[in-house]
């Protein structure tokens, strides 16, 4: 079995894992009441999709 004739550096080892980092959620604006919100998905706070009404939310 193979074994390490040196230890790896800390710098090695970051340099490699480098590319593994997580990736930050890409948020838009809705464009009815302007809150932060996922591509593709209903805002939570308006409740539209599309321009469409498609969640019943509650409005005070």
């Amino acid at each position: 079995m193979a074994v390490p004739k040196r230890k790896t550096s800390k710098s090695k080892r970051d340099m490699r894992r480098a590319h593994k980092k997580a990736a930050a959620p890409n948020v838009i604006t809705c464009p009815q009441c302007g809150e932060a919100v996922l591509p593709h998905h209903a805002c939570p706070s308006c409740g539209t999709y599309k321009g469409r009404n498609v969640i019943e939310t509650e409005e005070e």
